[in-house]
């Protein structure tokens, strides 16, 4: 089953966008309005939803996810997800990033980022594209392939990384996302992660402060939008 996109039109002259992916059950509509929140007049926000398949984890039931995992527990410190799923969802976002490139958006003009299932794609997705992105935000997640972390992309070994993680997530644990920010490290230049004190599995307005921030600084206003 297909789905739809939310998108947050810029309201001044487009020069700049972000793609934001939601996490597991979830459409892109809550996160459209977030983004409106913290929007800027020369960005567009763009959320798509995932399909609806059925998702092992919650014993078979059909919802919006980017990928199936397969089993409620860790393996280890990693979670049992599709890998096939993850490298699909991935495909589907560098589509997007190629519509706004031939809409005439620069690569380097361009942020991804995602929340929990959504921001392990982001990730994936952000480090494997073959363009140079501006810059790729990960909020509640991990990396979800760390045996493919060698397909990382020239183009963006030194893409701006923004992950943030409330040290009270108990759906994905806190450690396992600083195990993937540590090898992530090893492959991206320009790695920052973030811990939020007492925050569960979710955002706060912190977080989204610290998302509009760090998109302000990696795509602002290019001298025609002033």
């Amino acid at each position: 089953m297909s789905a739809g996109v939310f998108t947050v039109s810029a309201r001044l002259r487009h020069t700049a966008t972000v793609i934001f992916l939601h996490g597991l059950g979830d459409t892109g509509y809550g996160w459209s309005l977030a983004m409106k929140q913290i929007q800027s007049p020369h960005i567009k926000y763009i959320c798509p939803t995932a399909n609806v398949m059925p998702v092992s984890l919650n014993d078979g039931a059909r919802m919006p996810a980017w990928y199936n995992i397969y089993k409620s527990g860790m393996q280890g410190s990693r979670f049992t997800i599709d890998e096939q799923g993850v490298k699909e969802a991935a495909s589907r976002v560098h589509s997007m990033i190629k519509d706004e490139v031939d809409h005439g958006i620069a690569s380097d003009r361009i942020v991804l980022g995602g929340f929990s299932q959504g921001g392990a794609i982001a990730l994936y997705a952000g480090v494997t594209a073959e363009k140079q992105l501006a810059g790729i935000t990960a909020l509640s997640t991990y990396f979800p392939l760390d045996h493919n972390v060698f397909q990382i992309q020239k183009a963006n070994a030194h893409t701006p990384i923004f992950q943030c993680h409330g040290d009270c997530d108990l759906v994905v644990p806190y450690q396992h996302a600083v195990e993937s920010s540590e090898l992530l490290k090893l492959f991206c230049t320009r790695y920052k992660f973030k811990t939020y004190k007492d925050l569960g599995h979710s955002s706060s307005d912190q977080v989204l402060r610290d998302v509009k921030s760090f998109i302000g600084e990696h795509i602002p206003p290019l001298n025609s939008n002033m």
